[in-house]
């Protein structure tokens, strides 16, 4: 099976499902916002266009698969406020949407499910949920993707934790659920080859932990000194980072695996770090 996948917002997650499907024959077509990501990205067999800037339109007629990876801002979906008729005209057998597991907001550290009410904590939370349910509006074959908090190659814990910038922030009880990002391709990949349109799905691995746990053993892998424990109410954080200690949650992956078929590569962080270090040493 091939198809060409047009891919708005070319990003981490879409240029590891990309690395999957271009050896089997599949066109690619990927949007970036500059012309200097647009010659990286051309590098590894996309055809890459810069959007916004480059008319949408001619580029999903020949699309059979479309995947977003675009964050929402403020109001509407950027891309639908852009496109919403092309996007309704285009002759598409996959759509997928890459959202968030803050839609789910707050939960004590329960667990939560594609069926928990969606009761977001913070600004990105609430526009995840209206961008989500702007994308159901267009009656496509769409399949909406509840992504963890993503790791993987280039984007794990070592270099902070050799560099010794790296912090264990001790909130109690506090976990994350995550995912890495070759498992997030393969559940692209599943989806894309298994339509099941109206599909809501979290991609996370099988293990919640607390964050200090995950720099905690990236310093064992590395054989250095623990780093500093910092006490979350007197840290020094960004907004934005701290925006994510509010939300405390466990998030199920029971569909990923029943609906998908995923057998995921990386069931924990303990498994995904180690082949990361594995692959910087290789």
């Amino acid at each position: 099976m091939t198809g060409t996948l047009l891919s708005l917002g070319h990003g981490y997650s879409a240029q590891a499902l990309a690395a999957r499907l271009l050896p089997q024959g599949w066109r690619i077509i990927g949007t970036t916002r500059s012309a200097e990501n647009a010659e990286l990205l051309r590098h590894t067999g996309v055809e890459a266009v810069v959007w916004p800037g480059t008319p949408l339109a001619p580029l999903l007629a020949q699309a059979t698969h479309l995947l977003s990876s675009i964050a929402p801002g403020a109001g509407q979906d950027p891309v639908i406020a852009a496109e919403a008729e092309a996007l309704r005209a285009a002759p598409l057998q996959w759509a997928g949407y890459l959202s968030t597991t803050a839609v789910y907001g707050d939960h004590n550290g329960a667990w939560v499910d594609e069926d928990t009410a969606l009761t977001p904590g913070t600004q990105r939370g609430h526009q995840r949920v209206q961008a989500e349910a702007d994308w159901q509006a267009l009656d496509l074959p769409l399949h909406i993707f509840r992504l963890a908090g993503i790791y993987g190659p280039g984007r794990g814990p070592f270099a902070k934790v050799r560099a010794g910038s790296a912090r264990r922030i001790i909130k109690p009880d506090q976990v994350f659920s995550r995912i890495h990002v070759e498992d997030i391709a393969q559940a692209l990949e599943a989806s894309i080859r298994r339509p099941d349109p109206g599909l809501i799905c979290n991609l996370c691995d099988d293990d919640p932990a607390p964050p200090e746990a995950v720099i905690a053993h990236a310093a064992r892998l590395l054989g250095l000194p623990q780093p500093p424990a910092e006490d979350y109410r007197t840290a020094d954080m960004t907004p934005l980072a701290r925006s994510f200690y509010a939300e405390n949650k466990r998030v199920r992956n029971g569909r990923m695996k029943d609906r998908l078929g995923v057998k995921l590569r990386y069931p924990s962080y303990r498994e995904g770090l180690a082949a990361l270090l594995d692959a910087e040493q290789g």
